[in-house]
């Protein structure tokens, strides 16, 4: 652990925090959260009926933002040195990107979602990989 602090990746960290806890937020208020999210009728149907679906894939998205919140905490310092954090870091920033940028051609595979959903989802994306590529840049020659 270093004296460091890259203040992008922490900013950055706690987006991806924040953003596990929004999912988890779905799981426990149901239906309605998932509804107002943009997740699509679907999932909010099958919240509604009590299916493990919806609640698996959330937690699993949630897992996965959770754990690049804590890269970006090793990254920025803050943590320890995790297993390929400058890798791991590339691949976060990249992914943030291009889920902000890319996301016509996702909406094929994901018909029930909302426009709004898309729009808000995308731009939220590409402003936290916009902060994570600042945070990257920054720290770079130390990672």
């Amino acid at each position: 652990m270093t004296a460091i602090h890259n203040k992008p990746l922490v900013f950055a960290a706690a987006l991806s925090f924040a953003t596990a806890l929004l999912h988890i937020a779905c799981i426990f208020f149901g239906a309605p959260w998932y509804r107002a999210l943009g997740a699509g009728e679907r999932m909010a149907q099958l919240a509604d009926a009590g299916h493990w679906y919806p609640t698996v894939i959330t937690l699993l998205i949630a897992s996965v933002l959770a754990a690049w919140g804590l890269y970006a905490l090793s990254g920025a310092g803050v943590l320890r040195r995790l297993p390929l954090r400058r890798a791991a870091l590339c691949a976060i920033t990249g992914i943030y990107l291009g889920r902000g940028i890319v996301f016509v051609p996702l909406q094929a595979y994901f018909p029930g979602n909302s426009a709004a959903f898309w729009y808000w989802s995308s731009g939220i994306c590409l402003c936290i990989g916009l902060v994570h590529l600042v945070g990257l840049r920054q720290a770079w020659a130390r990672l």
